[in-house]
């Protein structure tokens, strides 16, 4: 098992915490970004910038029982296919149940986008999101044990 996290557009709050838990409870943890980002980590790998190499590059190293931290709703959806279980760095375990909720949100939000319209961005990060995060991921690793 290890921890695999799209350092793209991860929270640096977030990442800290899953190198924390990882070095404590000797699990790899691995971070995937583009040339772009600055990440200081033992397992990194460094991808171009094209669009969804570093989802690509994610898809190819994540194993069944894998916790792979994202945001990226299409990423997580084929993840669950693969039997690894994804995060979303506000501490959202993502589920088959809720997938097509969050793809058809998804689509309708790109659809608003494509014909001028504007929708809303995330909200501002919290310290309580950082705690929520940290309380589900050892969660999910305690579920490995």
């Amino acid at each position: 098992m290890k921890i695999l996290v799209d350092a793209d557009a991860c929270p640096r709050s977030v990442l800290q915490i899953c190198m924390k838990w990882g070095n404590q409870k000797g699990i790899p943890v691995w971070t995937v970004a583009s040339f772009n980002h600055n990440i200081d980590s033992d397992h990194h790998v460094v991808v171009g910038n094209a669009s969804q190499e570093a989802d690509i590059k994610l898809m190819n190293l994540a194993e069944a029982g894998d916790i792979v931290v994202t945001q990226d709703w299409g990423l997580a959806a084929m993840l669950l296919g693969r039997g690894s279980r994804p995060l979303s760095p506000v501490g959202r375990e993502y589920s088959d149940q809720a997938m097509d909720f969050l793809l058809e949100e998804r689509e309708v939000k790109a659809k608003v986008r494509r014909s001028g319209g504007r929708t809303k961005g995330p909200r501002k990060r919290s310290a309580a999101d950082d705690q929520h995060f940290e309380h589900t991921l050892l969660r999910m690793l305690e579920d490995c044990d």
